[in-house]
């Protein structure tokens, strides 16, 4: 199933602005956030992608490159992905060398002490977590040198010979006629030397399959899309190559309560009817885990945003935090008694008409009675 358009994903044009893409990240994060749609997964699922296509438009040199090559910018290794294990075949350091050294057969000699292959490993970390920073053990599946040969891939450490076929030069000649045609030497497949009695345990390789068991440091303040490069810790090279090097990328599981936006924290919080109309006080949790108070004023609406300085996200590598933003959602009364009722009666008869209690609604009720006293005219 192909990806979709993360430009139609967030429902902007492909050249919209910065501002123009936050706005409307964050519309789409709070319909579809998980604490508004419990238990609907494909509300869930549609979270998830709406903050993986915002992770690459926010960014200029990520949205740069998904222009110019689509999704395929961020295949093996390069960008967003979904948590578990995703091991490349390949080292990134050596695309261009698998991609062009057999061209013409002028692959180099030497080649076969190529350092070994990178690898990518996908941790799901909570809000909480990122916040805080983490230790955390990983079990890694990847190849380690060899100790019975010390990584040579020759019995008992038996050092490779140099080739006969092409004398270590790691390509072969072969005239035909005007033409001299050079390819990589079949006998050591470009190494330039051979392994006269390979290691039993290796197979000659230098290396073996092993479970790694490593320590991460994540640091306070980290995004979902983070990547930690933990060097020297891929896959073992060829019979003594250096190794590769361990990617480790992040991605941060949906709050119930929190949207993240940088180093802000956004949490829409419903309060009653009656502390909105008459003023108080409320409680709110915090990323870090304490509370804080927000005191509402009288006649507070739906929709109004409170702005909690410095008790937002950490940032990375800063002893500065963002901002937390409370917004509140007024909530009508339901399962009313018949004295709540009659409470509410004599509370609407008692404003009379020159008390505008609810200014919003009345104004637009007036401009419709103008607009259909026009059209009777």
């Amino acid at each position: 199933m192909s990806k979709r358009d993360y430009y139609e994903t967030l429902g902007v044009r492909r050249d919209a602005d910065g501002e123009s893409i936050k706005k409307a990240y964050r519309a789409l994060a709070m319909r579809y956030h998980p604490d508004r749609n419990p238990g609907d997964h494909a509300a869930e699922q549609r979270f998830k992608e709406i903050n993986e296509a915002y992770d690459v438009l926010k960014d200029g040199q990520k949205r740069a490159a998904y222009d110019r090559f689509g999704h395929a910018a961020f295949e093996n290794g390069a960008g967003p992905r979904s948590a578990g294990f995703d091991f490349t075949a390949t080292g990134f350091a050596d695309i261009f060398d698998e991609m062009f050294g057999d061209f013409m057969g002028a692959r180099r000699a030497g080649a076969g002490r190529s350092r070994g292959a990178d690898l990518r490993y996908n941790m799901e970390i909570t809000l909480e977590e990122s916040f805080e920073g983490k230790q955390a053990m990983i079990r890694v599946p990847t190849s380690v040198r060899c100790e019975a040969c010390g990584g040579t891939g020759g019995e008992k450490g038996a050092q490779p010979i140099t080739c006969p076929s092409c004398f270590g030069a790691g390509k072969t000649r072969a005239s035909q006629g005007f033409f001299t045609i050079e390819r990589t030497c079949q006998t050591c497949h470009g190494a330039g030397k051979i392994i006269e009695k390979p290691c039993k345990p290796c197979m000659g390789s230098g290396r073996v399959r092993k479970e790694k068991t490593l320590s991460v440091t994540i640091p306070p303040g980290v995004e979902d899309g983070t990547r930690i490069r933990l060097a020297g810790e891929g896959e073992a090279g060829m019979r003594g190559s250096p190794p590769g090097d361990l990617y480790i990328f992040l991605s941060i599981k949906p709050h119930h309560y929190f949207v993240r936006n940088g180093a802000d924290i956004h949490c829409r919080v419903p309060i009653p009817m009656t502390t909105a109309a008459l003023g108080g006080s409320i409680e709110v949790p915090t990323v870090d885990g304490s509370r804080a108070k927000v005191s509402i004023p009288a006649g507070t609406q739906t929709g109004h945003q409170f702005r909690l300085r410095g008790r937002g996200m950490s940032v990375l590598r800063s002893p500065s935090r963002g901002d937390m933003y409370v917004e509140v959602a007024v909530e009508t009364p339901v399962h009313l008694t018949r004295k709540q009722q009659e409470l509410l009666r004599e509370f609407e008869k008692a404003g009379g008409k020159d008390k505008q209690h609810s200014p919003e609604s009345d104004g637009f009720f007036a401009k419709v009675r103008e607009l259909w006293a026009e059209l009777k005219e």
